[in-house]
């Protein structure tokens, strides 16, 4: 198996979530407190922390893939519960999963006093 982002510096070697077989986990939860996504409206930062968990048939998640996919979000407008919803469904789609064997719930950190999580 040869990764592509994985042993690369950079985010030049992205090719999109990356995954491997599983070894015969049957859970994984992976958490990063290194999303930043702008409000579609102000054009603020919203900083979260991303906690994805899934169910893995054939499929497990290569790490490096998700962190460089989790900061391209950094100059996209989106509301938290929409990227929940995109993370999800990218996820579900690179390990070859139903949607509902993925949990994503982001936790924005306070803005404005207010905190929000979304889990899709």
């Amino acid at each position: 198996m040869e990764f592509v982002a994985l042993g690369h510096a950079g985010s030049e070697h992205y090719v999109g979530l990356e995954s491997f077989p599983n070894p015969g986990v049957a859970a994984v939860e992976m958490t990063s407190d290194e999303l930043t996504a702008v409000c579609p409206i102000t054009g603020q930062p919203d900083f979260y922390v991303a906690r994805i968990a899934y169910r893995p048939n054939a499929l497990c998640l290569e790490s490096k893939s998700l962190k460089i996919y989790l900061s391209r979000f950094r100059s996209e407008g989106a509301f938290a519960e929409a990227l929940a919803v995109r993370i999800k469904n990218d996820v579900a789609s690179a390990l070859e999963l139903d949607a509902a064997a993925v949990m994503v719930t982001l936790t924005q950190k306070a803005r404005g006093g207010i905190t929000i999580a979304a889990t899709a």
